[in-house]
């Protein structure tokens, strides 16, 4: 079984995420048990898929948060794709599903991002990390998410800058 971070630690990945369509979105067969689908998948099948409570939706790097909106409430997994490293939109997206739309479920990161990314997508709000480079030392990259001890600037784990925490 393949393997994640979730919170810090190193977990079994009981998700299987399901890829993007060839042909129509709402023909797509999503199968049983937990699944992330494509936003385009759940946009074309959402009455169906609402109903169940082992389904999350993955945005890819070029669809917004807000094409998701108010159904990430509903959701207990929100994936964001990094299709390559150098795509950081995600970690923009991650931050208005957080504090836009007050997300409260797994957000995780899938795709290529780095283990130096880490750290940083947690301050976005994204709290579990799938990568696509399977050679990855998981033990080792959950220690990135310690890589800082203290950041000036506000952000969705520590909402006070550092002055405003200095000063209580």
């Amino acid at each position: 079984m393949p393997k994640l971070v979730k919170d810090g630690a190193v977990i079994d990945d009981t998700w299987t995420l399901l890829e993007k369509p060839e042909g129509e979105p709402a023909e797509a067969e999503v199968p049983t048990g937990a699944v992330i689908v494509p936003l385009s998948v759940w946009q074309a099948q959402k009455d169906t898929l609402a109903q169940r409570p082992d389904v999350g939706v993955w945005l890819d790097s070029d669809e917004t948060a807000d094409q998701l909106g108010e159904d990430a409430a509903h959701l207990p997994l929100v994936a964001v794709n990094f299709p390559v490293f150098a795509d950081g939109r995600a970690f923009t997206t991650a931050r208005v599903l957080r504090e836009r739309y007050d997300f409260q479920g797994e957000l995780r990161a899938v795709g290529h991002f780095i283990r130096d990314q880490l750290c940083y997508l947690r301050r976005c709000g994204v709290n579990a990390f799938a990568f696509a480079d399977q050679s990855i030392n998981l033990e080792e990259a959950a220690q990135s998410l310690h890589d800082f001890s203290e950041y000036y600037q506000a952000s969705v784990d520590q909402p006070l800058p550092l002055f405003r925490r200095r000063a209580s």
